[in-house]
């Protein structure tokens, strides 16, 4: 396309480009804007070196004036979207690319890659931290998809409202608090249980989380307490009937005087697991597969559209695509999220062409991200864990549930 369109001489039109998802994944009610903060760092580093011309050139992927016009590309328009956290729906415009068509026409995967990722994930992290009410989770899946993957999910988890990570390199790179357990390794390295509750105790303190189920789940947490006494700080169970095993093991701690020690669960679980457990006396989940799989949904389905060119005149002018079941609307669209007298999102208002009017109690949702190829917001995680728990308690509470329902708010044109 790049080489097509620098040759007629149509690459450096003004364009706006838009990223949507056409629908939520069968059944969500909501989805969550994850990635975007990933999206500004790899821009600011998206640049064509001497190894990837090299490539491109040897094999014959783009001519020479497309090469030489690669040496020095650099963005240079401008980016706004919802902010990282921010709850979206059908056809909300979660990020508007402006520049020429070269410049833009490049970030597509980029920009989709990321944001398809991160947004599924934080979606379904999204309902599992509703789910579990305020018992903390923690997201475990690293063993569970790509290594490169499992980073970028337990950053989207944690806008999300996970509490921690157990990948290291997460809380390195992106500052996601982190936080594990032994596994049945661990256990099984020892000549006996005893052995190693003892190793664990003395080497991390009696605030650790001894995992109790490798064996017999009684016996070892007796062992568990006679070793670290009431200042245990978690057990974990593993396997079996989780709910049943914790009001089993909740009633042996606080009988021994361990009231305070907490258990933790884990062992394949999603937001309906987690549901399920709420009537359990359980203090904290571990997830791992259904997390960093989107918990049945991979990818958000997000889509980059051109929806705006400059004619042969330098004027705007809105396009779209009218092919059946893809349709997408053109022109610069904004958003705003109307609401209530008491602060209940009601609708998705987009206006096209000119920011939506706001009926005095609409809040607005795009923000600037980057001005003339700079970055001016980089989207700071933790800031984007607090404004997904103000976005999505703004929702009507039925967004919360779990069966499966239509989108919880309307998307609405404002020239409709």
């Amino acid at each position: 396309m790049l080489q097509a369109a620098l040759a007629s001489g149509e690459a450096h039109r003004r364009c706006v480009f838009e990223v949507f998802a056409r629908r939520l994944p069968d059944g969500r009610r909501y989805g969550v804007i994850a990635g975007t903060g990933r999206v500004l760092e790899a821009l600011e580093n998206f640049r064509f070196g001497e190894e990837e011309l090299r490539f491109l050139a040897d094999t014959g992927v783009v001519d020479r004036p497309t090469l030489d016009w690669l040496e020095s590309y650099r963005f240079s328009g401008d980016i706004s979207g919802y902010a990282e956290g921010e709850c979206y729906f059908p056809q909300s415009p979660v990020l508007v690319v402006e520049s020429t068509f070269a410049e833009g026409v490049l970030l597509e995967t980029l920009v989709l890659s990321i944001l398809n990722h991160d947004t599924a994930i934080a979606s379904a992290a999204s309902r599992m931290t509703s789910a579990a009410g305020d018992r903390p989770c923690i997201e475990m899946g690293s063993r569970r998809t790509h290594e490169g993957s499992a980073v970028a999910a337990a950053r989207a988890a944690y806008v999300a409202g996970f509490a921690a990570t157990s990948n290291l390199e997460a809380g390195l790179r992106h500052g996601v608090p982190t936080a594990g357990t032994a596994a049945h390794a661990f256990t099984l390295l020892y000549d006996s249980e005893k052995q190693a509750f003892t190793a664990q105790v003395e080497s991390l303190g009696k605030g650790t989380t001894l995992l109790v189920d490798t064996y017999d789940v009684k016996t070892a947490v007796d062992l568990a307490m006679d070793i670290a006494g009431p200042g245990l700080g978690a057990v974990r169970l593993d396997s079996g009937d989780l709910l049943i095993q914790a009001r089993e093991v909740r009633a042996q701690l606080d009988a021994a005087g361990n009231r305070e020690t907490r258990i933790l669960v884990t062992s394949d679980l999603d937001e309906y697991a987690i549901a399920a457990l709420a009537a359990g006396p359980v203090s904290g989940y571990g997830v791992g597969t259904a997390l960093v799989t989107g918990s049945g949904a991979p990818t958000a389905s997000m889509v980059y559209k051109l929806v705006q060119r400059e004619d042969a005149s330098g004027q705007m002018q809105g396009v779209a695509k009218k092919s059946k079941d893809k349709l997408s609307v053109g022109g610069r669209k904004w958003a705003m999220r109307r609401r209530d007298e008491d602060g209940v999102a009601q609708a998705e208002v987009i206006g096209i062409g000119e920011a939506p009017r706001d009926d005095g109690d609409d809040r607005p949702l795009m923000v600037d991200l980057v001005r003339d190829g700079e970055v001016v917001d980089h989207q700071d995680i933790h800031e984007a864990r607090a404004r997904h728990s103000a976005s999505r308690a703004e929702l009507p509470r039925v967004a919360t549930q779990l069966s499966r329902g239509e989108p919880v708010i309307p998307t609405i044109y404002e020239e409709d």
